[in-house]
């Protein structure tokens, strides 16, 4: 149970300024607490992920080039040995 002496300022306050004075301002402070919550942690962490999210997209955009590279290598290839092929079917031996 809590002691007398803990919750005696409390009731005093809400004697002397009403429930509704003193409820407004553990509101404000409520509000100021979360609003400095808010930029000073939250706002710090998600500027460090917007960050990882770009580092990602340009990784993403790296293997996108990659794979184009690829795939224009690849057609070359299969491009030169179809040539070949009908190169050798063309030439009587």
């Amino acid at each position: 149970m809590v002691e007398v002496e803990v919750t005696a300022p409390i009731i005093d306050i809400l004697n002397r300024y009403g429930f509704a004075s003193v409820a407004a301002i553990a509101m404000g402070w409520f509000i100021y607490f979360i609003y400095n919550f808010v930029t000073g942690n939250i706002i710090e962490k998600l500027d460090k992920a917007q960050i990882t999210t770009i580092a990602l997209i340009d990784r993403i955009r790296m293997l996108d080039n990659d794979l184009i590279r690829l795939r224009s290598k690849l057609n070359t290839v299969l491009e030169m040995r179809e040539n070949e092929e009908n190169n050798r079917r063309k030439k009587p031996d």
